[in-house]
Formats: structure tokens, C-alpha cells, sequence
């Protein structure tokens, strides 16, 4: 399985568009600023058919390092969350 990166998306979104590529990667840049940015102060971001970007709140929790097995802390954190819409998953599965 292939992994597409920045680069890979702004070559296929410039073949697509007829933009630069380089537009194409600003455009990448800017929508996942915005993203962030918006995650950020507590919203989400719903792309209607594609999906919905959005944060959870991770609790404090127990761990263990790897190599030693000593126990450790987990600080609870504000985690980033990618939920498929219908649309994609659809798209996914050839339906």
C-alpha cells in the first residue's frame, strides 16, 4: 500500500484542477492551517459526503514504559479525530 504525501496530492489535485502545482500545495497548506486552526478553538469541520475533523478530550491514564514496565502517568490531552462520512465510505467499499 502506498502512502501519498503533500507532494503526491498537489501533483494529482494540479492534474485534475489544471492549476499549478505549486498552487495545489498551497491550497494543501492553507486547507490544513485552516483545519487546525479551527480544531483549535473547539470546532469542527464537516465536509459533507467526505467526513468530519474533530477533537476529543483523552482522560488521564495509567501506562508503562515499554522496555522497564514501570508504571507512568498519561496526562489527559485534547486529541485530533477523523470520522468517515457516508460518501467516502461508500466510496471505499464500490458502492
Amino acid at each position: 500500500m502506498a502512502t501519498a504525501g503533500k507532494v503526491e496530492l498537489a501533483k494529482a489535485i494540479s492534474q485534475k484542477t489544471g492549476v499549478t502545482q505549486k498552487q495545489a500545495a498551497e491550497f494543501i497548506n492553507s486547507f490544513v492551517e485552516t483545519v487546525e486552526e479551527k480544531l483549535g478553538g473547539g470546532d469542527k469541520v464537516q465536509l459533507v459526503g467526505f467526513g468530519t475533523f474533530m477533537t476529543r478530550k483523552r482522560e488521564k491514564r495509567e501506562g508503562r514504559k515499554p522496555g522497564t514496565g514501570e508504571k507512568i502517568e498519561i496526562p489527559a490531552s485534547i486529541v485530533p479525530v477523523f470520522k468517515a462520512g457516508k460518501g467516502l465510505k461508500e466510496k471505499l467499499n464500490n458502492k
